[in-house]
């Protein structure tokens, strides 16, 4: 297995333990979301982008990512949101989330440097970009949710 086979199966093997883990991971924390379904339950680190500088620059020009790392782009009110991928290098799947911390839709493997605008429809408060592919491995589906404090009190999946 060469260098980069080692690095993904030893960042499946972290996402494995991570999506075992369960409901259970404890308090909120700024540089983390839990995500929780059907399907079962999944952590990732996150850097938050929530002004208009951080947002407009996301993930561009990164060569690559953890397997169990994202960004979670956060806007002060839900609204309509839309992103390409001009400057980004890696396939990324965008995870529109309600102001409630519901999934409203998933868009998987955005294709990198493409310039045509991916919708994610009203109402979304947050977006969470992770590695392409990975939301259909996990299941990540609508309705899934996810726990941050950016959700506050009346969240599906509040912080305690």
């Amino acid at each position: 297995m060469g260098k980069r086979g080692i690095g993904v199966f030893a960042g499946l093997i972290l996402w494995a333990g991570l999506a075992l883990a369960g409901p259970a991971f404890g308090q909120c924390a700024e540089g983390r979301v839990d995500l929780r379904g059907a399907w079962g339950s999944a952590r990732f680190a996150v850097e938050i982008a929530d002004d208009e500088a951080e947002r407009a620059r996301g993930l561009m020009y990164r060569e690559s990512m953890p397997v169990s790392s994202g960004m979670l782009f956060v806007y002060p009110h839900p609204q309509r949101v839309a992103f390409w991928m001009e400057n980004t290098l890696i396939p990324l799947d965008m995870i529109f989330v309600g102001p409630r911390g519901r999934v409203l839709r998933v868009h998987s493997n955005a294709r990198p440097l493409d310039r045509t605008p991916i919708d994610g429809g009203e109402g979304v408060l947050a977006v969470l970009e992770i590695n392409g592919g990975l939301a259909a491995r996990l299941g990540i589906v609508p309705g899934s949710e996810l726990r941050h404090p950016a959700f506050g009190p009346d969240a599906a999946w509040p912080c305690r």
